[in-house]
């Protein structure tokens, strides 16, 4: 059950449904999450604008966010986000077999990551489990392969994630018909709670 309704276009403001339009260019269709987020445009446009700006190339490349964002919302058991993220991840080229190893602590030993994909996956992993508690041998490994800019980038990707499946879960927003009956990679095998 979600907490709050589906703002159809014809029910949203001027302001919503400018935010509506740039979602469905973008996506190619309204998703659910922005038609919750158009009851408070004012609050949701330019964090929208946002999220449109980390899916995308920037100083890190989409394909590498994409890996973040699948790993910080399955860490947060964001059934909605992690669908929508593994088909996009499968536009954007990433196998399932990576996919699937992004689960748990495999990714560590799976021969379709580099090490600086390594480094940032157990940093996403650590900023989930404690943000504080980042320790200078991670960080370190972190900046063999990448500068400050992409850093933020990196961390502004994993925790902005972790936020939109916290956000999208507590108001119960349902997968798009599009969706029905789709699986995810990521929740095929049942994995120990990390």
């Amino acid at each position: 059950m979600h907490a709050v309704s589906y703002l159809e276009p014809e029910q949203a403001s001027p302001l919503a449904n400018e935010m509506y339009k740039k979602a469905t260019e973008r996506f190619e269709m309204l998703l659910n999450i922005f038609k919750v987020m158009g009851h408070a445009p004012e609050l949701m446009t330019p964090f929208s604008d946002f999220i449109m700006e980390i899916l995308q190339d920037g100083k890190v490349d989409w394909v590498t966010k994409e890996l973040l964002i699948l790993k910080s919302t399955r860490l947060n058991e964001c059934h909605y986000c992690v669908v929508q993220h593994e088909t996009l991840s499968g536009r954007l080229g990433i196998s399932n077999e990576k996919i699937a190893d992004l689960s748990g602590d495999r990714y560590k030993t799976s021969p379709h990551f580099n090490d600086a994909e390594k480094a940032i996956l157990e940093l996403t992993d650590q900023i989930w489990k404690d943000a504080n508690r980042v320790s200078d041998e991670l960080w370190g490994r972190v900046r063999q392969h990448y500068d400050e800019g992409q850093i933020v980038e990196i961390v502004a990707t994993i925790t902005t994630y972790i936020m939109i499946s916290k956000f999208g879960d507590a108001l119960g927003v349902e997968l798009e018909d599009v969706f029905s009956g789709v699986e995810p990679i990521l929740f095929r095998e049942t994995e120990p709670a990390e």
